[in-house]
């Protein structure tokens, strides 16, 4: 609880003797109570891939991969590929959960003030913008020019489990690396949306604006029940998915749709909850009590910190592990280790390695000497490069824009592409980690 011990009145109960499976289990509870859990399990999941990617394993893993999985509807069949499903199923809801981030820093983070935001957004528009004319410049009218948006996005969960692994580090560096990644994450999204689209089909779209909008209804007329706004999520995912935008902007969407207040104001459901418990401690125990108390606070708790809540453990544990280990896999071999010297590998490396800090803190300063932002206290000129270098862990967000960038069409540049990002996402977090702890020191 933000460094500070709770208070004894806020420490749930501990049963007196603990079940045996509790007890078998409690290495694996502890683990994924770290704040790098999430990371050290996607690092291991891409070791995975590799390795299978450069063993016999690699014919039999890619037909797997490849083996189209259908739904039958009359004479409607829908059929994608396993690999297709992550990238385009499980990866809509890693963006739920980035898109519902996003809504709660406009909301409520450090981006609902323009002053405060200014200082993230400016960082994470350098962030994009270097990286890119970076790329650019490597691959100007090249096979590979299509990559540009490759090396734009930072790994939030990355860069954010890298700074705690580093120690003791200024609060302010923590809040402002989380508020410009969730800004990068938002300019990712507008790149995919409005350049990594194909061919737009008007019926589809239709489909999906008729599904958004009802959405946006139904929150406005008090509903709050998950389960209409899923089914119309899955509307509006299938529509997205048939107009040729990617099926991943129905995930952003959805979580814009997602209703931050509760039925009940939380200041008045904090106030029934205290009535309540004195007013039972005075009675015996109901059979019912702890329904009725959950039921209670359910009705003052916010809709999208509750869909956050939900969706993180699923998101960092089971969605992005399986997106690495469908897209993480390069195989190096002689023709890879000629494709070095490719200028998609280093407009990818010098991107992330060097255009993100430059554009990071090159973007950042600019705005406070021209008075549009001003350095949080405890945040100098050291946190911000710390800052800038952690930015250049681009990892899932940077694979995934290449598979939209070259895509099955050209295996060859997005393996290349791969190879770029797993080394500069490995440079950047050794640099960023040893700067965060002389920061700290």
């Amino acid at each position: 609880m933000d460094g500070h011990d709770p208070l004894p009145h806020q420490i749930p109960p501990d049963p007196s003797t603990r079940p045996a499976i509790t007890l078998l289990l409690a290495p694996f509870t502890r683990f994924l109570h770290l704040s790098a859990a999430g990371g050290i399990l996607v690092l291991a999941c891409t070791a995975i891939a590799l390795a299978i990617a450069n063993s016999p394993l690699h014919p039999a893993w890619e037909h797997l991969l490849h083996t189209p999985i259908g739904l039958r509807l009359g004479e409607q069949v829908f059929a994608k590929s396993l690999w297709h499903l992550v990238n385009d199923g499980l990866m809509a809801v890693f963006f739920l959960l980035v898109g519902l981030e996003i809504k709660r820093e406009l909301v409520l983070g450090e981006l609902r003030e323009a002053r405060k935001a200014a200082l993230p957004l400016a960082a994470a528009a350098g962030g994009m913008a270097v990286p890119a004319l970076i790329y650019a410049g490597c691959n100007l009218g090249g096979p590979g020019s299509a990559g540009w948006g490759i090396p734009m996005a930072t790994d939030i969960a990355f860069a954010l489990g890298v700074l705690r692994l580093a120690g003791r580090v200024p609060p302010a560096l923590l809040v402002f690396l989380a508020a410009l990644a969730i800004a990068d994450d938002l300019g990712a999204v507008l790149v995919i949306a409005l350049f990594y689209t194909a061919n737009i089909s008007l019926t589809a779209l239709a489909l999906a604006a008729a599904a958004f909008a009802a959405l946006l209804a139904i929150g406005r007329l008090g509903v709050r029940h998950p389960l209409p706004f899923i089914l119309l999520g899955l509307v509006l995912w299938l529509g997205v998915l048939n107009s040729g935008v990617h099926a991943t902007v129905a995930g952003v969407l959805l979580a814009f749709a997602i209703p931050l207040r509760a039925h009940v104001d939380p200041d008045r459901t904090i106030g029934w909850t205290a009535e309540f418990a004195q007013a039972e401690l005075k009675t015996p125990n109901t059979g019912d009590t702890i329904e009725r108390l959950a039921d209670g606070i359910a009705r003052g708790r916010s809709p999208l910190v509750a869909w956050e809540h939900a969706l993180g453990p699923w998101v960092n544990f089971v969605i992005v592990p399986v997106f690495a280990l469908a897209n993480a896999g390069v195989v190096f071999d002689a023709a890879m280790l000629r494709a070095f010297a490719d200028p998609v590998f280093w407009g990818v490396f010098a991107g992330l390695v060097v255009g993100k800090p430059v554009g990071v803190v090159g973007a950042s300063l600019l705005a406070v000497r021209l008075r549009l932002a001003a350095l949080p206290d405890g945040l100098d000129r050291r946190g911000l490069a710390a800052t800038g270098v952690l930015a250049g862990i681009g990892f899932t967000m940077a694979i995934f824009v290449s598979g939209l960038a070259f895509g099955e069409a050209d295996p060859h540049h997005q393996a290349v592409a791969k190879a770029g990002i797993l080394a500069a996402s490995l440079v950047a977090g050794v640099a960023g980690f040893l700067l965060c702890r002389r920061v700290g020191r």
